[in-house]
């Protein structure tokens, strides 16, 4: 007998997850969608904690379909996923982590969106258990938006809802050589090729829970991999966007979020040789990817420590890391009445050290936040008229009276 497709296969790669398996495995298992439009396959990542025991247990009991794949120890949650992945039958892939949880009804909406929107990817809205969660793309539940249209790029973990239809006809997979960032670089290429992506903002679908002991399935890593992946997410980008500011915005991503903490508080802890070997890792990044379009969408503080990272000035550098691991507010400087406002971070306006005043200039949503700053606001129609109408007036006074004479003739 022909088993019916499944509308949505549940990846689960795990590893030392007990005990919060239990509850991530109730959380399926409550899920409103219906035991019959459902698969799950847990892939037990050579655990020792009893975790591949339970899964067993649960694959016996529960009501949904579950496979169990039980596998030597793979050292990070790529492998178990693509094991997953290349197991799954459903319409649509979810991607759960074994020590976090589903919200009720979160596949059911889930799918729901993504039949009725056409579209490949969907976000459903996270909430931190003891840790952070993404938020600034939640703001609104959206039926069809994209990478560029969106702050979406700032949640690239893997806990999405995939069309698997994409996913197949692009070879899509987690890269197993990286032990940081690999869902990064999987979701940013999943927004890029998706045919529309949405939001449902108006329903907790995904609790991202905090372990007591600090574990995750992901890997910290040293600080190379890091560099690892921002590397490979600048490539894709550039690769799959051709070059503006499209490309720009998106790279904010990997620099902001991925290279730039290399150079924060714990960078003053660094002893010199590390301090070194991190600089000459950025060099290929910020010479192949840095520009004025990528800074431009970056705080002032931000640019700042970048672009001394892009010319390699060690000793500047320094100078603003301590600066920010300070805490302390910049002082504001307002030039040409209130349009124009600056931010006075270490050597601004040092001519020894040369950096440019643009650096240091605060774009109108930095800005904003300053008393005294008036630029920054889209004229009014009726300014734009007045201006127009001066501007007409002063030329009309231009032209000499030689000039009306014959233009009367």
């Amino acid at each position: 007998m022909t088993v019916a497709q499944p509308d949505v296969t549940v990846v689960i790669g795990a590893y030392e997850a007990m005990p919060y398996l239990v509850e991530c495995l109730a959380s399926v298992e409550a899920q409103t969608i219906g035991p019959e439009r459902v698969e799950v396959i847990a892939v037990d990542d050579g655990s020792t904690d009893g975790t591949g025991e339970y899964l067993e247990e649960f694959a016996e009991r529960a009501s949904p379909r579950v496979t169990v794949i039980r596998q030597e120890n793979s050292g990070g949650p790529s492998g178990p996923r693509n094991v997953g992945l290349d197991k799954a039958r459903g319409r649509y892939v979810f991607f759960l982590d074994a020590d976090d949880r589903l919200g009720p009804e979160a596949l059911e909406r889930m799918v729901a969106m993504a039949d009725r929107a056409g579209t490949d990817v969907v976000l459903g809205r996270i909430e931190g258990v003891d840790r952070g969660a993404p938020k600034s793309m939640f703001g609104r539940t959206v039926e069809r938006t994209d990478v560029h249209s969106s702050n979406i790029m700032y949640t690239l973990s893997a806990q999405k809802l995939f069309r698997r239809a994409l996913l197949e006809r692009h070879g899509l997979r987690f890269d197993e050589s990286l032990y940081t960032g690999e869902d990064a670089l999987f979701t940013m290429e999943a927004y890029l090729r998706a045919n529309g992506v949405s939001v449902v903002a108006d329903h907790t679908c995904y609790y991202l829970v905090g372990r007591d002991d600090g574990k995750h399935v992901t890997k910290s890593g040293s600080y190379v991999l890091r560099f690892d992946s921002a590397r490979l997410l600048m490539d894709l980008i550039a690769d799959l966007v051709p070059e503006g500011p499209r490309r720009d915005r998106l790279m904010v991503r990997p620099f902001a979020i991925t290279l730039l903490p290399q150079f924060g508080p714990r960078f003053l802890k660094d002893d010199d040789r590390v301090r070194r070997h991190k600089l000459e890792l950025a060099k290929p990044l910020t010479d192949a990817h840095w520009t004025e379009g990528v800074a431009r969408h970056l705080k002032v503080e931000e640019r700042l420590r970048l672009h001394l990272v892009a010319g390699q000035r060690l000793g500047l550098l320094l100078d603003a890391v301590r600066f920010t691991a300070s805490k302390k507010q910049a002082p504001a400087l307002l030039e040409r009445r209130g349009r124009r406002l600056y931010l006075v971070y270490p050597h601004f306006r040092d001519r020894a050290a040369g950096i440019p005043d643009t650096v240091y200039l605060a774009e109108p949503r930095e800005a904003r936040a300053f008393p005294g700053y008036r630029g920054g606001g889209t004229p009014t129609v009726l300014r734009r008229a007045a201006r127009r109408a001066r501007r007409l007036l002063t030329s009309a006074k231009k032209v000499t009276p030689e000039a009306r004479a014959a233009t009367a003739a």
